[in-house]
């Protein structure tokens, strides 16, 4: 628990939790200039090309002129809309965004007025089952803006968004409750102190993602880079389909929101995934600045190399076709993380019964190469019949 709320609720403290909720929504609203300009710039340099290099010191002030200049345009609503859910929809996404971020701690411990209190917005016993609650109420924004627009690709776009939110939400769901099952708690902050000091052999870090086997992360690595509709799964806007999905009928400031919301959403699941396998704000303290810089400093640049490492694969990678992003969701991520959650479970069960670890992890590895063989064996044999019957069909004509 924080202990800003130890000895009751007065005044100064409401005062510092409403300091906290504006420097955390000001520092996502700079975080995501800055996020757009990081990104037009690495790409650049990536392409051999110059970037935004006119407005401001480096093209720094690029994103600020972008954003007054959409803030002027025309707000349009399309004749066949509902008008109230058009509205709404993008702000759905948004709240979703930042409210997300709220249980992300960022540092230490920091004293206010005389006030201690987490470098976090909110430290709720339950914070994680917040993150995917957040991330599933955001499928309804989507869904909202495609329906109310009254338009067929806005509804096709979304309708697409929805299934590819929904299947992955679950790998990402079950990849976290492997983080949960490791560490015992549901918050936030637990997670990251119980990463805190050295790990196996005493020389690498007690990370979860080296604990865990490195399959969690990867799992949720894929699995919420293709919710937020990143690159090389940003197939719920691909133009060449859908003209600009969900949010076709879009313009002015509810465009400027799903923009906000898509780049807030990259920096949140990577502030996620530096919380949930990364350690956090853990990492070692030297005497050269004050102790409360370090755990800020090991957080930011945790969350910078995640950054670059998205713009990295949108640069690189080429988008997939719909039927391959589907079936990377159902038929691989989801068995995978399942799998690896039950051998997690078990070799838990064994640790307190006092079973032979070694026995264990190996019993459990074959029951997941026997199930994943035949799981492979019924896609093989499903998609054979497939190609039968169409073969079948085109020779009865």
């Amino acid at each position: 628990m924080d202990p800003l709320f130890s000895n009751g609720v007065g005044l100064a403290v409401v005062l510092i939790v409403v300091l906290k909720v504006l420097v955390t929504f000001v520092f996502l609203l700079v975080s995501v200039l800055l996020m757009i300009w990081f990104e037009r710039k690495i790409i650049s340099d990536m392409q051999n090309r110059i970037g935004p290099n006119r407005a401001g010191p480096w093209g720094l002030l690029q994103s600020l002129a972008d954003g007054i200049k959409i803030f002027f345009k025309e707000d349009l609503l399309p004749e066949q809309a509902d008008a109230a859910v058009f509205r709404l929809a993008p702000y759905v996404s948004t709240v979703t965004a930042f409210a997300a971020f709220a249980v992300i701690p960022v540092g230490g411990s920091l004293s206010i007025a005389g006030h201690d209190t987490f470098l976090q917005l909110a430290d709720p016993p339950v914070g994680v089952l917040f993150l995917l609650a957040m991330s599933s109420i955001a499928v309804y924004g989507v869904m909202l803006a495609g329906w109310s627009s009254g338009s067929k690709y806005p509804l096709l776009g979304s309708v697409r968004a929805s299934a590819q939110m929904v299947s992955y939400e679950a790998a990402m769901g079950l990849s976290v409750v492997a983080v949960v099952l490791a560490a015992g708690t549901l918050s936030t902050h637990a997670i990251v102190l119980d990463q805190a000091g050295r790990g196996p052999g005493g020389i690498l870090p007690n990370w979860n993602v080296i604990t865990l086997g490195g399959v969690p992360f990867l799992i949720y690595l894929i699995a919420a880079t293709a919710e937020i509709n990143r690159p090389p799964f940003d197939l719920v806007e691909a133009e060449q389909e859908l003209v600009g999905g969900f949010f076709t009928e879009y313009s002015s400031v509810r465009f400027a929101l799903f923009y906000l919301a898509e780049f807030m959403n990259t920096i949140t699941v990577s502030a996620v995934a530096v919380t949930l396998f990364f350690g956090g704000p853990s990492g070692p303290v030297y005497s050269v600045l004050p102790r409360t810089f370090w755990p800020i400093f090991w957080f930011f640049l945790k969350l910078l190399v995640f950054l670059f490492c998205y713009v990295w694969l949108r640069a690189s990678v080429p988008r997939f076709r719909y039927d391959q992003l589907m079936d990377l969701g159902w038929k691989r991520l989801i068995p995978a993380a399942l799998f690896w959650l039950l051998l997690i479970a078990a070799i838990q069960i064994g640790r307190d019964q006092g079973w032979n670890p070694s026995l264990v992890l190996g019993i459990g590895v074959l029951a997941g190469l026997a199930v994943m063989g035949a799981l492979a064996l019924a896609v093989r044999t499903s998609r054979l019949r497939a190609d039968d019957e169409a073969q079948s069909l085109e020779a009865s004509r």
